[in-house]
């Protein structure tokens, strides 16, 4: 029976059936599609309390109060939705009456695509609910990217997302397994989740990172991003208009090297006439094939590198995107502003493998294509993998001669340059570090990571480490 999945229908009826459950929904923007799928199964006066849509603009900042940045289509909107309506069933129901009832008040605000198909549909959807009557409320919110081209069957859609939601906060009690069934009767071609955060006293060991990552283990979206408190977020919120600047890396862990080619990208960055100072956005880009060992990816890793990222200031990114161009067609989403890329040498070189192209009907000319159109490349001088004590930058790496007419038109044309680097850091290795942490080598790997790292990794046992300080 457990691996039966109920149709809407019959989740709205297991809802409706429950006498224990009883609340609100506001829905904004698409129409009133989970209202719809509790109200055509039948019992819905045992669930719900009161429906609603303040669609018009005047009427919802009236309820709700106008939001900083102008916007409808928030976090903060939603937020604000579910104080006030949780807030009115807490004030206007006697509680002596629902003595066994535990509240929710679903919320969601929502803008489906328009008639010409420029602006894609997307929305903030919202749960705040009780586990027991006397229980505390909590929270589990998702942003959504729309998929299908009729707004019609996006309306839909939220209406079984809805439901989804409803059913499996009530039934389970794991969050990724929450996520999972917001899937029921859909598909990752009907939307994606690109954002989810829980919050709640149910929720107090969660940690909403690990969230973020199951969003793309499981291919729910293709990135997702997280500031240095830990906190996950909207993408459109930290990249939108902005100029990025993206190092990508395993930092397993990070090293003075990373930070070196960071700090002296971020200086030739800054030198570009295209690029306002005040304006930038750094991004620390982990690929998921970057934290998987042995095809499996381990979280107890992945938070031991974003809990050193975090506490270094950055934002983390962590993606599915293993090849530049699809990193660029990416944060091109949300800017036009110019970007920048900081990438060692031997990811440059195989840059231009023309192999891991040829899912590309243009193959490497339209990969170039995308990349050359939207982004900056700065190499950072690195000794070859090989350890041969030969530098090796821009002007000297070794590119196939296939590919080496594309190149050169980049690198004359300024979309390849080579940044500042300190002499002393090129023989510096992750992978020697790790191996060093690992081992209990003792003060023979503290001086390759920056200030404060050593202490941190010490007196958390990170990555392994298992010797006594």
């Amino acid at each position: 029976m457990k691996n039966i999945i109920l149709t809407p229908g019959q989740k709205a009826i297991s809802i409706n059936l429950d006498n224990s459950i009883y609340g609100s929904l506001v829905e904004i923007g698409a129409g009133q599609e989970v209202a719809r799928q509790l109200f055509r199964v039948g019992s819905a006066s045992g669930t719900i309390a009161k429906t609603m849509s303040a669609y018009d603009r005047d009427f919802s900042d009236a309820i709700y109060g106008k939001e900083k940045n102008g916007r409808y289509v928030c976090k903060s909107r939603l937020v604000k939705m579910l104080d006030k309506e949780y807030d009115l069933l807490e004030e206007r129901l006697n509680k002596e009456n629902f003595k066994h009832t535990r509240y929710f008040t679903f919320a969601d605000t929502v803008t489906t695509i328009n008639y010409d198909k420029t602006k894609k549909g997307h929305g903030w959807i919202g749960l705040r609910f009780q586990l027991t009557p006397d229980g505390p409320a909590n929270d589990f919110l998702i942003h959504v990217r729309l998929k299908d081209q009729e707004a019609k069957i996006q309306q839909e859609t939220i209406g079984i997302i809805g439901i989804n939601l409803l059913h499996a906060c009530y039934n389970e009690t794991n969050p990724k397994e929450i996520l999972n069934h917001l899937y029921d009767n859909l598909s990752r071609d009907n939307f994606e989740i690109d954002m989810v955060e829980v919050v709640g006293e149910n929720f107090d060991k969660i940690d909403n990172r690990l969230l973020s990552l199951t969003l793309v283990k499981e291919n729910m979206t293709n990135a997702v991003i997280f500031t240095p408190d830990g906190k996950n977020k909207y993408p459109s919120d930290i990249l939108h208009k902005k100029n990025i600047l993206t190092l990508r890396g395993s930092f397993r862990p990070v090293t003075k090297v990373n930070i070196d080619m960071l700090t002296n990208g971020l200086e030739k960055f800054k030198q570009n006439k295209k690029v306002d100072e005040n304006n930038i956005q750094i991004l620390i880009e982990i690929t998921l094939s970057n934290l998987k060992s042995e095809g499996e990816v381990n979280e107890r890793d992945f938070l031991d590198r974003a809990d050193i990222l975090c506490s270094l200031g950055y934002t983390v990114m962590i993606s599915n995107y293993k090849k530049y161009y699809k990193l660029t067609e990416y944060l091109s989403q949300y800017t036009n502003a110019r970007m920048g890329l900081i990438i060692g040498v031997d990811n440059l070189v195989s840059m231009f493998d023309e192999k891991y192209y040829r899912n590309l009907n243009g193959g490497i000319m339209e990969a170039f294509g995308i990349i050359v159109l939207e982004i900056l490349k700065y190499t950072y001088t690195l000794i070859n993998q090989a350890r041969i004590k030969i530098l090796q930058n821009s002007s000297n790496i070794p590119i196939h001669p296939r590919a080496k007419s594309i190149y050169e038109y980049l690198y004359y044309n300024k979309r390849i340059e080579d940044i500042n680097y300190n002499s002393e850091y090129l023989n510096i290795f992750s992978k020697d570090v790790l191996k060093k942490i690992k081992s209990c080598e003792s003060d023979t790997w503290e001086h390759m990571v920056p200030d404060g790292v050593a202490e941190i990794i010490k007196e958390k046992s990170l990555f392994g480490m298992s010797c006594k300080i």
